[in-house]
């Protein structure tokens, strides 16, 4: 154990184990690279002596692991499910919890199965580090809560998954202030910014009416302003975005969704891309004030969301998780290349009202969105049936799609939103969000895409061709 921890490097941003001047003297390239645990394993001597070129993304995940030194050479990093762990002396440690040497102090706040995926998001994300959480939902509420204090205030966009959502006003009742804006127009963000303000919170694409906010403008904008930039980039994952080019601070995964992309596994991220300054933000706690100031706020978020509220992920379901990554290219491109195709057939049928997909020109922010995401627009799809055609009679309809309230699986799922996910906040608050009450949530699987069309068309069938 006492080795083995030894050899261990700061990859996952770990403060509270390991020596922060060396992982940044490290990853920043001041160093040479520890032989055991290399945050990019695309670094690793074994594979740099197999290319001649740094290897694509695909291959560092998928040989990542076994080039890390994982025990007895695995291609898996396996799974470590004790809950403590055992040191040779106190002194060793009093070291560990001191973060003067590397290992663990209880799983907790994390386990080696759990840091080998850390470490592969933030390869995937070109981020400094990673720390992984037991859900989405979870990592977005231990940054929350990590971070802000009665008085401060957030600037939301307004389109938001709806547990995003209702976590956000369930702040407010505990003092945190918040002005949700239309994130598609810089200028709503801009005139929304207070001296009080600690950070933007934008989604890639909104789930589930597919408004792309302005990335790059709110970045420009929070840069110049010395505002946190969050950016939750679930519904497009690293495989067509990466949220450090739009200059975000942190980057928020749910990992349940398309980086597993199984349905087996729970999980969240929270990355931090090294770009934020954390010298700047006024609630870092004293004792993390001791360490690198650019581990500051993911130590803290660690410390606290881990250590203090519990929101940790099992190892069982951080090893699902990254298995699931190692396909997550094949997968994306599969579900990407079906969504396109079906929403622009779902445009031409003559019982859809309205379809909401940002690769279609219809759609407000296709510009955007194509120059963002490099021509590939996610996997989800937001329609609407002509008024006259009841929903809950079409999705009874469906013999392949599953009704489900899941996202980014290798399987469709479709879902009436206001009736579920969305029923609780009320006609109002969905309309402001701009989710019409027939609205459904198409989200598109790797099924081959004649067999979803003709079950989406079998299914319209039941209803007239016009009115």
């Amino acid at each position: 154990m006492a080795s083995e921890a030894k050899g261990r490097t700061f990859d996952s941003c770990r403060a509270r184990q390991f020596s922060l001047p060396l992982f940044y003297a490290v990853t920043r390239g001041v160093m040479p690279m520890p032989a055991a645990r290399a945050p990019d394993p695309s670094f690793h001597p074994h594979l740099a002596a197999r290319f001649q070129v740094k290897p694509g993304i695909s291959t560092r995940i998928l040989h990542a692991d076994r080039l890390a030194g994982s025990e007895h050479d695995a291609v898996h990093k396996p799974l470590h499910v004790a809950a403590t762990y055992a040191y040779p002396n106190a002194r060793a440690l009093a070291d560990v919890f001191q973060g003067r040497q590397s290992g663990y102090v209880y799983s907790r706040q994390g386990n080696p199965t759990g840091a080998a995926l850390e470490s592969k998001i933030s390869m995937m994300e070109g981020a400094a580090g990673t720390v992984v959480f037991s859900t989405g939902m979870s990592a977005i509420a231990a940054m929350m809560v990590s971070l802000l204090r009665a008085g401060d205030h957030v600037v939301s966009s307004q389109f938001l998954f709806g547990n995003t959502s209702s976590l956000f006003h369930t702040l407010l009742g505990m003092g945190i202030e918040m002005s949700f804006v239309d994130a598609t127009d810089v200028e709503q963000v801009r005139a929304a910014l207070r001296p009080t303000t600690r950070l933007v919170f934008v989604e890639t694409i909104a789930n589930p009416r597919t408004q792309v906010a302005d990335l790059a403008g709110i970045g420009e904008l929070c840069e110049s302003r010395g505002v946190l930039y969050v950016v939750d980039s679930t519904l497009t994952t690293p495989h067509l975005f990466r949220a450090s080019a739009v200059k975000a601070g942190l980057v928020i995964h749910s990992l349940t969704k398309g980086i597993s992309g199984h349905g087996n596994a729970l999980g969240g991220s929270v990355s931090d891309t090294g770009l934020f300054d954390w010298r700047s933000y006024p609630n870092i706690a004293e004792s993390y004030k001791q360490l690198d100031p650019r581990v500051w706020g993911l130590q803290q978020i660690r410390k606290k969301g881990l250590r203090d509220i519990g929101a940790t992920l099992r190892a069982e379901d951080a090893h699902r998780i990254a298995v699931g990554a190692e396909t997550l290219a094949l997968r994306i491109e599969r579900s990407n290349d079906n969504a396109l195709a079906l929403a622009g057939w779902l445009e031409s049928q003559p019982q859809v009202g309205r379809v909401h997909y940002p690769g279609l020109p219809s759609h407000a922010q296709h510009a955007r969105a194509t120059e963002l995401f490099g021509g590939r627009y996610g996997s989800l799809i937001g329609f609407e049936l002509r008024p006259d055609i009841d929903t809950f009679a079409f999705l009874d309809a469906l013999r392949l799609v599953i009704l489900s309230s899941h996202l980014s699986d290798n399987r469709t799922l479709a879902i009436p939103v206001a009736h579920t996910i969305f029923y609780e906040m009320g006609a109002e608050r969905r309309a402001s969000m701009g989710i019409a009450e027939g609205l459904i949530r198409l989200s598109v699987g790797i099924e081959d895409y004649a067999d979803l069309r003709d079950d989406l068309a079998q299914a319209l069938g039941r209803f007239p061709a016009g009115l």
